[in-house]
């Protein structure tokens, strides 16, 4: 979607920024390592501190925030660390949800801290000039204050000399659990705390707040989607004629990267044949050998906002008698579930419901022998569906049990995978099959955010065998 263009320059005060000053005219927008609405009018309105997400928002999840925490306690949420994929290249830095649902922040190296007296408070790295050469500028004091609406800013070189005073002044604190670092839980006054049992995971609100979305994330998330969508329909015309899970594993990244997408939500699951039996399979090194299905489970992160979706199709063109009556099956229980998905129901009830009419099926077709856990578990160990947001797996503090409520949005993914070892008629193994829709929440009812990537076995076959030689002679004709 095309935004309004607007003027590239903004006068910024000269304030010491990262170490050095850091002066700018009115033609140049100050890099605060981050795209903002001067830096990056093609992404971010005015206003915004990420793409879509304004800072009023921002300043009503901390307000939010705090009406949840305790009087007297004090939220503590670290950045994301940098990690090392060798001494000196670091893996692609993907900041924690939490610190971003906080701040806006997408760089590491930040402390922020939340209290009721204090407000929003951030510690922010500073960088020596050799840095900001090798790596380029990133958000320092100024940036907290400016473009993330901090109420207080100071150097991380500053935290144990502040930050001590802030916590004695606090009976109970939260803190990010998966981003602790040693700058504070090394500190006197947090092991004091800790030793009195009065230190808590911060996601147990984090995750509350973030479950159900805003009108800004959904929009989001709708555009996550749809560019996942697309991408998987390119892919799944590519299969025909590139039948490798490496190939349509790098067309289904290039397509969703070309289209906006940031990163892949996850490494795509790429599994034919017998590996498409593998639930988390990643390896994406093998052939479709001709008359095989392959399985693909893909998203992509969209300026935080994940989608996850997965179909299941033959390369060939044409389901076989036995991959077709288990598709079927899949497909019936995908259908029956996205219509169970309503305010009140629960993940834990809807994933009952296809127990129930898996096993039955598979009953029928003479691979599971009766109705015991055990066979069925090793042929489908996974849930019918997780929440989803600004992580594939969001929200993993709110219970599965929890009724659902308008703006939540989950995904439903029925499937069986049948081990080429496993004791059933042999027309049926090394079968692994996935239909994976993402549903949003309404007031009255759902809506399937995954709606335009076909399911139905005649859609998929016409689209192969259509198609795709539509693409192929378009190729053809600019070779």
């Amino acid at each position: 979607m095309q935004r309004v263009v607007r003027k590239l320059t903004k006068t910024f005060s000269h304030r010491q920024v990262l170490g050095f000053r850091s002066y700018c005219n009115e033609s140049v927008a100050v890099d605060v390592g981050q795209p903002t609405p001067a830096s990056h009018p093609q992404l971010l309105n005015d206003g915004e501190i990420t793409p879509g997400i304004s800072s009023e928002e921002y300043l009503l999840r901390r307000k939010k925030m705090l009406e949840l925490l305790p009087e007297k306690s004090l939220a503590i949420i670290a950045a994301a660390p940098v990690k090392m994929m060798t001494d000196v290249v670091p893996y692609t830095f993907r900041q924690d949800a939490d610190y971003l649902y906080i701040t806006g922040c997408q760089q590491p190296g930040g402390v922020a801290v939340l209290g009721h007296d204090i407000g929003l408070c951030m510690f922010m790295p500073e960088p020596k000039p050799y840095d900001v050469i090798w790596q380029g500028q990133i958000a320092g004091v100024d940036a907290a204050l400016d473009t993330f609406k901090a109420d207080k800013a100071y150097p991380m070189r500053k935290l144990r000399e502040i930050l001590p005073d802030m916590i004695r002044r606090s009976s109970k604190l939260y803190h990010n659990v998966q981003t602790a670092t040693a700058a504070y839980t090394e500190l006197e006054a947090f092991k004091k705390l800790a030793y009195c049992n009065n230190v808590n995971d911060l996601s147990a609100y984090t995750h509350q707040l973030r479950w159900i979305k805003s009108p800004s994330e959904l929009k989001l998330m709708k555009e996550s989607a749809s560019i996942a969508c697309q991408a998987l329909l390119l892919t799944m015309l590519h299969s025909k004629t590139y039948p490798d899970e490496g190939m349509l594993a790098a067309k289904v990244e290039y397509e969703c990267k070309v289209r906006g997408a940031q990163r892949m939500g996850f490494n795509p699951v790429v599994g034919g044949g017998p590996n498409g039996s593998v639930i988390h399979y990643s390896r994406n090194d093998q052939k479709i050998k001709d008359g095989d299905l392959v399985l693909m489970d893909v998203g992509c992160e969209l300026h935080g906002y994940d989608s996850d979706l997965t179909r299941t199709w033959p390369p060939c063109g044409t389901f076989s008698s036995a991959q077709e009556e288990l598709y079927e099956l899949i497909l019936e229980t995908n259908k029956h579930c996205v219509e169970l998905c309503k305010p009140g129901a629960s993940i834990r009830q809807i994933h009952n419901r296809s127990v129930e009419m898996l096993q039955k099926g598979l009953k029928e077709f003479g691979i599971l022998k009766g109705f015991g856990s055990s066979s069925y578990h090793t042929l489908n160990p996974t849930s019918i569906g997780h929440y989803l947001g600004m992580d594939i797996h969001d929200c993993s503090m709110i219970n599965f049990d929890r009724p659902l409520k308008p703006g939540v949005v989950i995904t439903i993914e029925p499937g069986v995978y049948i081990p080429s070892s496993f004791n059933c008629p042999e027309r049926y193994r090394g079968i692994g099959i996935r239909i994976e829709d993402e549903i949003l929440i309404t007031e009255t009812g759902y809506e399937v955010l995954t709606a335009s990537i076909p399911k139905e076995v005649k859609q998929i076959e016409s689209l192969l065998n259509n198609f795709s030689h539509s693409q192929n002679n378009l190729r053809a004709t600019f070779n």
